[in-house]
């Protein structure tokens, strides 16, 4: 009998760990929560990740958009929740239309864009620093400055994110060098900020791809960006680590 109700229980936490709501800002910034009240000015809701907590309130002007746990969202512009599903027994939306293909139906996310600059430095090693002497006089400790144009293409309700990111970058200045080279990556944003991508590269040592991982930290709406790239290529890699903040751009 009380593993049946331990069982229960667990099943029950379980249950009530996915009822959750997304709440948007009129900033871009996202929150897992649970919504427990809407008034003409205000929103009370806790947030999920303490639902023992306080109790916090926003200003309602403040809030772009609601997502509950139902799949309903609600639009605080004025305008009426819309389901993302038919409602039952609706005749004009019972049977998709015919001809549809991917790409008819309406978007559940709008595309956001994210920019600001990045620096860092980079290592040259192997046949790359050998090259990179020998061709253009550059010591292999290479410092980075650039920018960063991040579109997220769309976010899932558990917080995943899909990324088009561009980075152009210039090094060597401090060795008086013009270095460019751009960057062009396809990644997954997790919803705790852990992120990867792949995608090419192209710079004076010539075209290769480009790995990266990292990480994002947000305060008062600021994201700091930190990643770690590796670019292989003729008998040697580059690594780079870069770091900045950007910002959602309107």
């Amino acid at each position: 009998m009380t593993r049946i109700v331990f069982t229960f229980l667990f099943m029950l936490a379980g249950v009530v760990a996915h009822a959750q709501d997304l709440l948007t800002k009129s900033s871009g910034e996202e929150l897992q929560v649970k919504v427990l009240e809407i008034t003409p000015t205000e929103v009370r809701y806790k947030r999920t990740d303490n639902p023992d907590g306080p109790l916090i309130t926003v200003r309602r002007a403040d809030v772009f958009m609601i997502r509950y746990a139902n799949g309903t969202k609600e639009l605080l512009g004025g305008a009426s929740a819309l389901p993302s599903t038919p409602p039952a027994g609706s005749s004009s939306t019972t049977a998709p239309k015919t001809g549809t293909v991917p790409g008819d139906e309406e978007s559940m996310y709008e595309d956001v864009q994210l920019n600001g600059p990045r620096l860092g430095f980079t290592l040259l090693s192997g046949g790359i620093a050998t090259k990179a002497d020998r061709e253009y006089g550059v010591n292999p400790f290479l410092t980075q400055f650039g920018w960063q144009f991040e579109t997220r293409i769309f976010r899932l309700q558990n917080g995943t994110s899909g990324l088009l990111e561009l980075v152009p970058l210039i090094g060597g200045l401090e060795q008086g060098k013009f270095l460019p080279s751009l960057n062009a990556l396809i990644g997954i944003r997790g919803p705790k900020g852990f992120e990867f991508g792949l995608g090419p590269n192209v710079s004076p040592a010539g075209a290769s791809i480009a790995l990266a991982v990292g990480t994002s930290f947000r305060s008062q709406g600021i994201n700091f960006p930190v990643n770690f790239a590796v670019v292989p290529g003729n008998g040697g890699a580059r690594f780079s680590l870069l770091f900045g903040f950007n910002s959602r751009h309107r």
